[in-house]
Order: C-alpha cells, then sequence, then structure tokens
C-alpha cells in the first residue's frame, strides 16, 4: 500500500472566508500516484473547517448568512470562551457546524465525486497561518 502525506497552509485575509482547494487535492493524488484508494482531508486548527458542496458564490452566501445567526460573533461578551481574552468562540462552533474534515474515495486515479461535489477550505477566524493535511492512502 502507497501513501502521500502533505500540507497546504492558508492565510486568509478576512476573518472568514471559503477556499476551493479540489485542485490542490486533485495535484496531491496525482503525486500520489495511487489508483484506488481514500484521501482524507482535515482542517489542523479549531477554527477552521473543510467541507464537500457546490461552488456557488449564493450558496456560500447562504452558508455565511446561516452561520452567523446560528453563532453570531458579536457581543463576544456572549461566550464564556471570550472571557479567556478570546475572541472567537463563535469561529470554534462554525467551524463544528461545518466540520474538521472529508474523505473522498478515488477510483481509476480520480476523486470519486458525485455532480458538482467540490472541496472547501473554511476559515472562520482568519488573519494567520493555519494548515489542512492530505492524507492518500491505496493502490
Amino acid at each position: 500500500m502507497k501513501n502521500l502525506r502533505k500540507e497546504l497552509w492558508f492565510k486568509i485575509p478576512s476573518r472568514r472566508g471559503f477556499v476551493n482547494i479540489t485542485s490542490l487535492v486533485r495535484e496531491a493524488l496525482q503525486e500520489s500516484g495511487i489508483k484506488e484508494g481514500l484521501i482524507l482531508v482535515n482542517a489542523m486548527h479549531i477554527t477552521a473547517s473543510v467541507f464537500i458542496n457546490d461552488d456557488e458564490s449564493g450558496l456560500h452566501q447562504d452558508y455565511e448568512n446561516w452561520l452567523e445567526k446560528l453563532a453570531p460573533h458579536a457581543p463576544i461578551s456572549q461566550y464564556q470562551h471570550n472571557r479567556t481574552g478570546e475572541d472567537n468562540a463563535d469561529a470554534h462552533m462554525k467551524r463544528q457546524i461545518m466540520g474538521r474534515e472529508v474523505v473522498i474515495a478515488v477510483t481509476n486515479g480520480q476523486l470519486d465525486f458525485g455532480p458538482w461535489e467540490q472541496i472547501f477550505y473554511g476559515e472562520f477566524d482568519g488573519r494567520r497561518r493555519k494548515r489542512v493535511l492530505i492524507k492518500i492512502i491505496g493502490e
């Protein structure tokens, strides 16, 4: 069995944002030489996410609006976590909702996706460097 471990680094200039990382995952798959297997892609930070969905700007704005209703950033005093001097309790909650990781099947050397599926990095407390792990295993 072969494997590849690769890290992607991001520094989103704003507090929140979504980045389509599908092409970067495809590049890692090609580098691995694996034709049949699995890919794990996960955010290595507790205020960031990796998820699969459609690459459509209206949907991304809907996510932004929905997440802000579920876990509003302000007032920061509403969260116990922020009493430690942080201001990112909402980012932890948004990450919990959007998820830490995805697993994608590899078939015939390709990502085995359904229609319109793409992989995204979601940032909920940006303006600093964070990483995403890609781990590919298979034959």
